[in-house]
């Protein structure tokens, strides 16, 4: 984390935290973290993503906490995370057999298992339900139990869907129409625990789009296909549901079978599709893209960064590594931009000094005195400031 507020003038900020403890409980319902994760939980899920932190209680938490602002609960969640041992590191996740609950190609309208359109507003009106606004819980409830019904008599005429559904790409790949990609087995490179620096491995690249502001990847890889990048690719393969998380006896780690399971995650991931060039001439691409819940805008968004950053072309500035990756952490550009706020006075008045010195109509010498003598008193505030800290 970059930039953290600073201390001083302690009677005023304590009246400035109650103003605001005020007005969250002056202007809310007391809502419990159930409400919040039952009611917004695709908000939910883009907090523990940019957080790299999955607890939904908690996350439903920082947002109760910070008013409903996205960033600051990500903030909240980062900063509880870091307190958190890591004891264990998990096998790695077979996405391959994700029990899925929604999954679509744009690329083939006949794929092995069919397209499973799932939950999605993709067909939806964009219309305002004013009929949300007074509904009630008896509606609430006569409305979920109507659905209940329905689903549960429709499941009775549908066939058995299989547990799994085999990739899309996978029969282009045994035709030999994807590029092909050396094997790396190298361990991936931790994001969280490591300083980011160039060129960062494909590891680290993955893990800064995954927990990236989803407003940032998302405009950074619309940029990419309007024209600055390369990219405009079709998406292959979208699957979204639970994976499955296991680990390994502390002392005896053995095959697959002897791990212990821990639980489940939700994922989306995307394998976006580009023109390329191969061994033996054109080929597809692929990019990658696998976020925490249904943040499908912006896992197709990392797909296409990442298909950008592998190219690393630097007439693009979505193919710039460090432009993108520096940029997408929405705690490093919330706190730094949030810390012009804070005082700066020392470096105005220095620059002020500057402007007033070049102009033909500098400040008289008495003038250009006291800007000294202020100049002089704010740093020794500052330093005083600084050692109370």
């Amino acid at each position: 984390m970059g930039y953290v507020a600073v201390r001083g003038g302690g009677k005023a900020i304590e009246e400035s935290l109650k103003l605001l403890e005020y007005e969250r409980v002056g202007a809310s319902s007391a809502w419990g973290t159930d409400d919040i994760e039952g009611t917004f939980p695709e908000l939910v899920d883009q907090v523990m993503g940019e957080a790299s932190l999955y607890a939904p209680r908690l996350a439903a938490l920082a947002l109760k906490q910070a008013q409903g602002s996205p960033d600051e609960a990500v903030f909240l969640l980062r900063a509880f995370r870091s307190t958190l041992e890591r004891p264990y590191v998990s096998r790695p996740v077979d996405t391959g057999a994700m029990r899925v609950a929604r999954r679509v190609s744009a690329a083939f309208k006949d794929v092995p298992g069919g397209q499973v359109l799932g939950a999605t507003r993709d067909y939806s009106h964009r219309l305002l339900a004013f009929d949300l606004e007074t509904e009630g819980p008896e509606e609430l409830a006569g409305k979920r139990a109507a659905l209940a019904r329905h689903f549960e008599e429709a499941a009775g005429d549908a066939p058995e869907s299989p547990a799994t559904l085999p990739r899309v790409l996978d029969y282009l790949r045994a035709e030999g129409l994807v590029a092909h990609v050396p094997a790396d087995d190298a361990p991936p490179v931790d994001a969280t625990m490591v300083p980011l620096a160039f060129p960062a491995p494909r590891s680290v690249r993955l893990q800064t789009l995954a927990r990236g502001m989803t407003q940032a990847v998302e405009a950074l890889g619309y940029a990419a296909i309007r024209g600055f990048g390369p990219a405009h690719p079709t998406v292959g393969e979208l699957r979204q549901g639970r994976v499955a998380v296991a680990v390994d006896h502390p002392l005896e780690a053995g095959g697959s079978d002897d791990a212990y399971y821990l639980g489940s995650l939700p994922v989306t991931e995307v394998e976006s599709v580009f023109e390329g060039e191969g061994e033996d001439g054109l080929a597809l691409d692929i990019g990658y893209g696998c976020v925490i819940g249904r943040a499908e805008t912006k896992a197709i968004a990392m797909s296409v960064l990442d298909h950008c950053l592998e190219h690393g072309d630097a007439r693009y500035p979505t193919e710039d590594e460090e432009f993108v990756l520096y940029h997408v952490d929405g705690v490093e550009a919330t706190g730094f931009i949030s810390h012009l706020k804070l005082p700066h006075y020392v470096t105005f008045q220095s620059k002020l000094s500057s402007v007033r010195g070049t102009r033909g109509d500098a400040a008289p010498d008495d003038d250009q005195a006291a800007d000294q003598a202020a100049i002089a008193a704010l740093e020794a505030k500052e330093a005083t400031d600084a050692a109370a800290l």
